[in-house]
Order: C-alpha cells, then structure tokens, then sequence
C-alpha cells in the first residue's frame, strides 16, 4: 500500500485541468508548499507525513508591519503652542537642515490652516539663525529681535493682517532730588546730546524691561551720582516724542525723590560732574528759561516745593490676571479727601 501513494506533482497538476473537488486541489497545493515531505508508517499500518520546516500561522507583528506599510505615513509637524488669539507660538530648540525644515513648515501650516489658526509666531535662537532665510521665503517676516532670539510672523487667513506691532515706546525718567537745604542734584554729561554745551539737568535714563517707574528712578540717581535715594511721586508725565531712537517714542516721568545720602560719586563714564545746586540756580539757567518744556517742569518743581501741588505716589496693588505685583500711580491726598 505505501509503494501504491501517488507522486504530488502529478495530482497537482491534473488538480488544475480536472474536475476533482475544489477543497481537494487547495489542501494538495498546501501541502506542496512545505519544503520536504517525509512518509512514514507508524505502528498501526496508518501513513503519517511530516514536514521538516513547519508552517507557522502570521504573526501579528508581521500583521502590524503590512498595516503600517498599508497606511499613508503621517507628516511630521512643528511643535506649538496656542496663544490667546487664535494662533500658535513654535519655539525652535533642535537643528534642522533648511529642505527638512521647510517641509515640516508647509505641513504645520497647512495643518494650522485647517484648524482655523491665525497668526504663527516663530521663536529663533541665536544658534538657529540658519533658518531665518527659509522662513523668509516661505512669507514669514520679522517682528522683533531680543539678544539672544530672533521672533518672525506669519499671517495664515487671506484677510487683514491683526499682528500686533512690536513695542512702539520707550520709557524714560528724569529724577528731581531735592534735601532740605533746597538744593537740587543735578549732572552735567560727557555724552550725548547735552555734551559740552555747560547745561546742569537732573539725572536722567531709561526704564529697563521689567522695571517699575519708581524703582528706575531710585537706580540713575544710584548710577549716575552714588547718592542713594527713595520715590516720593510721579510729578509729572512731562512728555511723549517720537521718532527719537531707532524711530520709537518716548514717554518721560519727572519723579520727586527724598535723597537718603549726600555724598556724590559720579559716574565717569557718562558723568562729566555732578553737585547739589540751589534750585533757583538750576531754574534760572538760560537754557532752562528758553525751552518751554523745561520752564514747565521747573515750575511744577517749584509748586510742590512750596506746598501748592500734589504728584501721583506709587501705590502697590496686584491683578487677577497674573500673580505679579503692579504699581498705581496716582494722587492719594486728592482721592483720600473725596472718600
């Protein structure tokens, strides 16, 4: 009976030009797929046949590997953040070549697009500075540059552009310090507009970022004299130019200030002298006399020196829109006699 087994090769093949039974030809054709078959008799007189290499089932990692294939790959974005306005904040932190960059830019934009986002903002750190060009390219412009970033805007909707501008002022303070001799300290300086032309004006400079009023003003009179001295009022918000540095505003606070030192230290570097002058000295200088600003602010000086005008102290306060602490300035004789 064993010699009596049919050869496969031929049973496969007449599976495909006769008629024997359907589920007969794919069992024969599964078997056939297996690299050697071996028969054997067992102790019973039954044939037995095996395989040296068993088929084994799919796996289902090779099942995930052939979805994975299957699918498009999604395309990689830019990391942001969502702003108060209907847009999105990307911070860059990693190199990237300009070709890769600027496809992952396309597909976040478009990706924003779709999600209804306005403005996209781009932070460059310095060491990014490579990708500033491809940005450009791609529409982006410049907002404004720190020292150590550079920020470019885009504006994704095909209507008006909402950016807000960067910063358009600059903040500025002119201190008057006065003791109880009524004399005022006052600087002449070796830079600057004022260099050389003989004119003794109060200490004067520019609130840094993050800075109160109150607290700039206590540091120039620190820096520019050594004289140390505390806030007493905002006198007077005595000015608002433009087009004065790098086409910015200024506005400018005349701070009273109760000197708590005498002695001077003047600064060398923008300080050609500095002294205590009696303020009708100061007030009378020609050039004080010929500028109507000037004139002005020597008056309202003058005004609270004898009692007859009253500035806007700082008053601490705080906010719920953030934790951080904010000043008032404001008149609080005038607002605690209304109360």
């Amino acid at each position: 009976m064993l010699r009596s087994l049919p050869k496969l090769s031929p049973l496969l093949s007449s599976a495909r030009t006769t008629n024997i039974p359907r589920f007969l030809a794919n069992s024969l054709r599964f078997v056939s797929s297996a690299q050697t078959i071996t028969r054997t008799k067992t102790s019973t007189g039954r044939i037995a046949m095996t395989t040296r290499a068993p088929i084994r089932p799919m796996s289902s990692s090779t099942v995930s590997s052939i979805t994975a294939e299957d699918h498009v790959q999604q395309p990689k974005l830019l990391k942001s953040t969502d702003d108060d306005h209907d847009g999105v904040i990307v911070e860059m932190d990693q190199p990237m070549d300009a070709a890769t960059f600027v496809l992952i830019l396309r597909s976040s934009i478009s990706h924003w697009k779709q999600l209804g986002k306005k403005g996209v903002w781009i932070k460059l750190p310095i060491h990014l500075a490579s990708l500033v060009e491809p940005l450009v390219k791609e529409g982006f412009w410049y907002h404004h540059a720190e020292p150590k970033y550079l920020m470019l805007v885009y504006w994704i909707p095909e209507t008006a552009n909402t950016i807000p501008v960067n910063a358009t002022h600059r903040v500025g303070i002119g201190a008057f310090v006065m003791n109880e001799k009524r004399e005022v300290l006052v600087v002449q300086e070796n830079s600057g507009h004022f260099r050389g032309s003989g004119v003794w004006k109060f200490p004067t400079g520019v609130v840094d970022q993050e800075e109160d009023i109150c607290v700039a003003a206590v540091r120039e009179v620190k820096e520019e004299t050594g004289v140390d001295s505390e806030f007493v009022e905002v006198l007077a918000f005595s000015r608002q130019s433009h087009k004065s540095f790098f086409d910015k505003s200024d506005l400018f606070f005349v701070c009273m200030m109760r000197p708590l030192s005498s002695d001077i230290q003047k600064q060398r570097l923008e300080i050609e002298a500095s002294r205590w002058m009696p303020f009708e000295e100061y007030s009378a200088q020609p050039f004080v006399q010929k500028h109507d600003l000037l004139k002005y602010i020597s008056d309202v000086c003058s005004a609270k020196i004898d009692g007859r005008y009253s500035g806007y102290s700082a008053v601490s306060t705080s906010s719920s829109f953030s934790d951080q602490k904010y000043y008032l300035y404001l008149n609080a004789g005038a607002l605690k006699s209304s109360l």
